[in-house]
């Protein structure tokens, strides 16, 4: 019993001066000036402006500068002595590091947190907000701009395979380069010749060919960079519209012109303003005739529209034999009709 209290006492005695040790030795080793006190490094105190600092750092950085000295071994203490005030500097000018030093003179016992508050602060990104957020809009804005370009070299390129609208063009084409052939002094190969009949034919199908929707040329004022200058504009613009519909067709009654059924039927079948833009006119136009801006119209068209669908679907041999397959396959319980409809519409 007594051998018990003895040693429950001993290491009661050895936690306090484990204690009272590191509430003395506050300073920890591999942050800010390590073991020294930054403020005792420059001759400085707690209460010295950053001016007076700056004062004591360029007279120390002058006597202890290694170039100053002679010898190896003076030489070698200087620079030590030189990286610690440049140390000890650097922490103190700072207005967010001094107060976080501080606060570990201030709160020794806080001992992870120093380390936290510490490397959070030196491994935090020095570069602006700000500037990371512009080159990243930057980047995309290239990007989308790059991309859209892409989509319509490939649009160019399609017509261009389409016979009605390359026999149109080689036409163009072949006088063209006829008449450029004529007026100059060297006939050119057979080879240049092909070159410059495609240049020529992509040339007229890009003046002729009114591109719209997702593969349209593309303009400077779609990229993300224009779209977020203008916003403001497009937003006021967006509730000046809404009001003038509220306003015009919800209180006044008046009726509505072409535009706006366009784009009550584009809302009604559910298609992105791109992808209703690349409709055909007549079929925009059978639409309209169609009355399809009103809604009990709309609803009648499409059962119409979903049965005559299903019927084509039904008479089409390859459809019965992927339905056969699903059946076997998959099973009736893994798929309904209208699924199946889907994917068979998609493939």
């Amino acid at each position: 019993m007594m051998c018990g209290v003895k040693l429950l006492s001993f290491c009661l005695i050895v936690l306090c001066h484990i204690s009272c040790v590191f509430t003395h030795d506050h300073l920890l080793e591999g942050i800010y000036c390590g073991k020294a006190n930054c403020y005792e490094v420059l001759g400085v105190t707690r209460e010295t402006p950053k001016n007076e600092i700056a004062k004591s750092y360029r007279q120390l950085a002058r006597k202890f500068h290694p170039d100053l000295h002679r010898g190896e071994e003076a030489k070698k203490v200087a620079e030590e002595k030189f990286k610690e005030i440049a140390t000890a500097y650097e922490i103190l000018r700072d207005d967010e590091a001094r107060s976080d030093y501080d606060y570990m003179l201030d709160n020794p016992q806080h001992y992870y947190a120093h380390y936290y508050r510490y490397y959070r602060r030196r491994m935090a990104p020095k570069v602006d907000v700000r500037i990371v957020l512009a080159v990243t809009i930057t980047l995309i804005s290239i990007m989308q701009y790059y991309s859209a370009w892409s989509k319509y070299d490939t649009a160019i390129k399609y017509f261009m395979t389409v016979p009605k609208y390359r026999n149109k063009a080689l036409d163009i084409a072949k006088a063209e380069t006829k008449d450029s052939q004529g007026k100059g002094k060297q006939k050119k190969s057979k080879a240049e010749l092909k070159l410059e009949q495609d240049r020529i034919i992509r040339r007229v199908i890009e003046e002729n060919m009114d591109i719209k929707g997702a593969y349209a040329k593309p303009e400077i004022k779609d990229i993300l960079w224009i779209q977020l200058i203008i916003l403001p504009y497009t937003i006021v613009c967006y509730i000046h519209w809404y009001l003038r519909w509220f306003w015009k067709f919800t209180v006044l009654k008046h009726p509505y012109g072409e535009e706006e059924k366009l784009y009550l039927i584009r809302k009604y079948l559910k298609m992105g303003h791109h992808q209703f833009n690349a409709l055909d006119d007549h079929e925009k136009q059978e639409y309209l005739d169609e009355e399809l801006w009103i809604w009990d119209n709309f609803v009648v068209w499409k059962e119409i529209k979903d049965e005559e669908t299903k019927k084509a679907l039904a008479e089409n041999n390859k459809y019965k034999q992927y339905r056969r397959y699903i059946k076997n396959h998959v099973g009736p319980a893994s798929i309904n009709e209208r699924n199946l409809k889907y994917i068979w519409l998609k493939l």
